[in-house]
């Protein structure tokens, strides 16, 4: 398994532009099998933060997502609204609700 916790910090005003693009995302994942979770959450305290949550059966099907051409969009569609990529973590998913 491959998993990942990421920080996007939106422009100024951009927050639920950015939420609503990668809430696009996780339904157009819904369909591929590798991945296994994909949660996107905000903080109230932080309004231009979007927080993603990911898990995969391994790192290269993760990979193999992002040269698809719909996801290419979306991401194409998300970079102006990012002032900032936050913090990021690489996990190794061991089990839970949602595995």
């Amino acid at each position: 398994m491959f998993g990942l916790h990421g920080r996007f910090v939106a422009q100024p005003g951009q927050g639920d532009a950015l939420e609503a693009i990668l809430l696009e995302a996780a339904e157009a994942l819904g369909e591929r099998e590798a991945c296994r979770l994909y949660v996107v959450s905000r903080s109230p305290e932080e309004p231009e933060s979007v927080w993603v949550t990911e898990a995969w059966t391994s790192r290269e099907e993760h990979e193999r997502s992002l040269e698809d051409k719909g996801v290419r969009a979306l991401i194409e569609r998300a970079r102006p609204l990012i002032a900032e990529i936050g913090d990021r973590t690489e996990l190794r998913p061991v089990g839970g609700k949602g595995l």
